[in-house]
């Protein structure tokens, strides 16, 4: 049976994710909606389903914390933004990134 390479494409999303969440939480404080939005533009399609259990996870290790902000438009909303030890860890996300790029870039290029 072949592999199918949507799964294999999925499940290099779900690896940097986390990641680019952040990044996007990183600019400024973000509503869920608005962090979907980002992720859509970048073609990373991701749904609420989603997104709320990596959210909660990321608050619970003290990666984010979160605002209520009053909305002219419905309820209050939950506004995300990054702690100090959220920053370190989208910094060390950051340099993961790079190690992992440098060395599809050197296997790419028949380098070794």
């Amino acid at each position: 049976m072949p592999i199918n390479p949507d799964n294999i494409k999925a499940q290099m999303r779900k690896g940097f994710l986390e990641y680019c969440i952040l990044h996007v939480i990183s600019r400024k404080p973000a509503y869920v909606s608005d962090i979907i939005d980002e992720l859509k533009k970048a073609r990373l399609i991701v749904v609420e389903g989603t997104l709320y259990p990596l959210l909660s996870r990321l608050k619970n290790v003290g990666c984010l914390t979160y605002q209520w902000q009053e909305s002219l438009q419905g309820p209050p909303r939950k506004y995300y933004e990054l702690t100090e030890e959220g920053h370190r860890f989208l910094s060390e996300l950051e340099e993961a990134w790079s190690e992992l790029q440098e060395a599809v870039n050197i296997i790419k290029s028949d380098n070794l």
